[in-house]
């Protein structure tokens, strides 16, 4: 992890305050925050996890692949740092994996074994409201957040939950879990299309998927559109392996 700085900060926050528009697309937007957060303290792997309409903690975007299965075996365990940063609205902050198994005796030599030796976590919360979870994930010892890093990373995590907590989604209560049960049926349709499009690319899934994003983005359509077309339609996984 590295000191955050104030250029990077500013040029991703402006970045995230652009796509909080009326019609923003919800998973790009999810996608693009793990991405800019990973960037932001050059951690290995940044994951986002959402509570879904019975309140469970859900897989919803990842910086890569491999922070993908790590945060499913943790809400499959249902230990770890995003159920305690969910749980409590408390971030969790510079935890040693390779000492954290009386903490987390079955997530801990998980994620170490898959190659990561240090973990921070920030709620998804809007005053006493919390919504999910941000993990940040370093692959080398030492890389602990200076104490100026911490707020800053709590605010891009607030900015998200800004985000899926908008005016249209407020306006009558049940909106809300009606946009995050959306949510959660958008993230099985782009890990559908990404699977498609790696099989008959013989590209990496994270290759796949930026493909699929590229396409999305070129084209001015939305992520869970063009899954969709990958899944259903024939030429539109043509047009996207033209590109």
């Amino acid at each position: 992890m590295t000191i955050v700085s104030a250029e990077r900060m500013a040029t991703i926050f402006v970045e995230v305050a652009d796509t909080l528009v009326d019609d923003f697309d919800l998973m790009d937007f999810l996608h693009m925050l793990t991405d800019r957060a990973a960037d932001l303290v050059s951690a290995a792997a940044v994951g986002l996890v959402l509570a879904g309409r019975d309140g469970r903690l859900e897989f919803m975007a990842g910086s890569n692949e491999n922070v993908k299965l790590v945060e499913l075996f943790q809400l499959q365990t249902h230990e770890g740092p995003c159920q305690e940063a969910f749980r409590t609205g408390v971030p969790v902050i510079n935890v040693d994996l390779a000492e954290a198994s009386d903490r987390w005796p079955r997530f801990a030599p998980r994620a170490t074994a898959a190659g990561f030796q240090s973990v921070h976590a920030f709620p998804l919360r809007l005053r006493t409201q919390v919504i999910g979870a941000l993990n940040v994930f370093g692959d080398t010892k030492g890389g602990d957040f200076a104490g100026t890093d911490v707020p800053v990373m709590q605010a891009l995590a607030d900015v998200a939950a800004i985000g899926l907590l908008q005016e249209r989604a407020i306006r009558r209560g049940e909106l809300l879990t009606e946009q995050l049960q959306g949510a959660l049926n958008s993230r099985i349709v782009i890990e559908q299309a990404k699977g498609a499009v790696a099989q008959a690319t013989g590209l990496g899934v994270d290759e796949a998927f930026a493909a699929i994003r590229g396409y999305a983005r070129r084209h001015h359509r939305k992520l869970t559109e063009v899954a969709h077309g990958v899944l259903t339609d024939p030429a539109m996984l043509a047009h996207i392996l033209d590109a």
